[in-house]
């Protein structure tokens, strides 16, 4: 008995510091401790025992006001975050980035959202949409999303999400070979997207954004196809 309720309190501490990371990782300037103790809910006392925890492994760190800010430590564990992916992937959102004028980027699912793991912007184009790795979104919102069900069909999708709704369009994405959206993650930005599949993998998503006017979706899925294939034979 006593070694399960050491187990929960163990889970429970784990828990913690990787919600700090997350509200960290999110905030779009550094936190003080009682700010993000404020966002845990937690006592100040508990959360500067977390952060000096994720100190000592160089997962946080503090700028000169003592405000807090993920560490150097966070980069290093991402560079082993699906490496062969990232890998395969960075040469085709480069070409992809640049051919398009488009923002690229790779998106994996993880649970009922959709992350994203790399990303590019055309480096001749003054006017495009920066897409920040670690953003998040619902897997059930946006091109990216729903060319991932699209990967997986109505049926593999309803068995491994049952809390997610299957959408209508990734039958169509399913048909057609790309998804689109409009509207449903940012407003004005258009996506398209297809899936990645490697073999014995997850599904990924190769993506393009382009803010407002419509898009030649066609000619872009058909792009991006391409480029998913060839990362998919990369990681083999």
């Amino acid at each position: 008995m006593a070694r399960t309720a050491e187990t929960a309190a163990h889970s429970q501490t784990l828990s913690r510091g990787i919600r700090a990371l997350e509200i960290l990782a999110d905030s779009r300037a550094p936190l003080t401790i009682a700010e993000l103790a404020a966002s845990l809910g937690l006592h100040r006392s508990i959360a500067y025992r977390i952060i000096r925890t994720l100190e000592d492994h160089s997962l946080v760190e503090r700028d000169d006001s003592g405000r807090l800010l993920p560490g150097a430590g966070l980069a290093v564990l991402a560079r082993g975050v699906a490496r062969d992916l990232q890998s395969a992937a960075s040469p085709e959102l480069g070409r992809i980035a640049d051919e398009l004028g488009m923002t690229a980027f790779v998106v994996v699912w993880d649970h009922a959202e959709c992350v994203t793991l790399a990303t590019v912007e055309p480096r001749h184009n003054g006017a495009t949409l920066a897409q920040r790795p670690g953003t998040r979104h619902s897997v059930s919102s946006g091109a990216p999303g729903i060319a991932i069900q699209s990967a997986l069909g109505r049926a593999e999708w309803e068995q491994r999400m049952p809390g997610v709704p299957y959408r209508l369009e990734a039958d169509e994405a399913r048909e057609r070979g790309y998804a689109v959206s409009h509207d449903e993650v940012i407003p004005g930005v258009f996506s398209v997207a297809v899936p990645i599949q490697p073999p014995r993998q997850r599904p990924s998503a190769l993506a393009v954004v382009h803010l407002g006017g419509n898009m030649e979706t066609e000619a872009i899925g058909k792009a991006l196809a391409t480029s998913a294939r060839r990362i998919a034979e990369a990681i083999g």
